[in-house]
């Protein structure tokens, strides 16, 4: 197994450490048992040619737990993101989930929803089930995903009739028809408006708290971070430089002055961060 690399920065020694300890401080109401899968991540490397992207992060998430990944563009957040999702290779380094782990355990969604435009809302819900899509309960379970994100009625339309919110609200549906028990969400609201955006920030806390699965968040915007998350990770020069537990109570007041402050310190060190560039 690749060592840890070490820095000479207080912050970043301290935020290593604190990845690996218990995270007792975390308070919030009692979620499905076994949902989702424990990740530990020790050593990890990547680069593409020379571009050392990751440099070697070690970091462990709490089975059911909300983490969100904040960074200047090209820091290595989502090549990180897919890293985990095995949608990469790793160059060095691990990743592991505790234990055996499915296909169907670990999901993506992008930013943009890939929708299949030949197929109904229906039909490109049963595609995330893979090779469960055969089987007798597929539309049952294809139906229920699109309750659980309120688009029962529009299961027999087509995706070019749908509204930027909806066509993201059928891609959320595909993720969670599995029941995967680690979701990965790559700036999956990053192409809405204002408004849209809150109101799918609050459908994804909602299917998180009602299913369990562990939930790792790419976003640019800090504030969505602290919204959602129980811990915003910064990564900056291909290492975590930053962890912050958010203790906020859920569901957590927008514009409070907990969270105002939360991100500000996030924004402090992503802003010192672009000064060294």
């Amino acid at each position: 197994m690749q060592t840890a690399l070490r820095t000479s920065l207080p912050e970043t020694e301290l935020a290593s450490r604190a990845n690996f300890a218990p995270h007792a401080r975390v308070v919030r109401e009692q979620r499905p048992v076994e949902a989702g899968l424990p990740l530990s991540i020790r050593g990890l490397r990547k680069s593409f040619g020379d571009n050392e992207v990751l440099r070697g992060i070690d970091l462990h998430i709490p089975a059911g737990q909300f983490v969100a990944i904040v960074g200047k563009s090209g820091c290595g957040k989502s090549t990180l993101l897919r890293l985990i999702a095995g949608l990469d290779k790793i160059d060095a380094g691990s990743i592991s989930f505790g234990q055996d782990t499915q296909p169907e355990d670990i999901r993506v969604m992008f930013q943009e929803p890939r929708l299949l435009p030949w197929a109904r809302v229906l039909s490109n819900v049963e595609v995330g089930l893979g090779r469960d899509r055969a089987s007798a309960d597929a539309d049952t379970r294809a139906a229920k995903a699109l309750t659980e994100v309120g688009l029962t009625d529009k299961r027999h339309q087509w995706p070019s009739v749908l509204s930027g919110g909806q066509k993201q609200r059928v891609a959320l549906a595909r993720a969670l028809v599995s029941r995967p028990r680690v979701l990965a969400f790559d700036e999956p609201l990053g192409a809405l408006d204002a408004l849209t955006r809150i109101s799918m920030q609050r459908l994804l806390e909602r299917v998180w708290r009602d299913q369990g699965f562990t939930a790792i968040l790419v976003t640019h915007d800090v504030t969505e971070a602290v919204a959602l998350a129980d811990r915003v990770l910064v990564i900056d020069e291909g290492r975590i430089a930053h962890d912050v537990v958010v203790n906020a109570g859920r569901p957590r007041e927008r514009g409070s002055a907990e969270l105002a402050s939360l991100e500000a310190s996030i924004l402090s060190h992503l802003l010192s961060a672009e000064d060294r560039t």
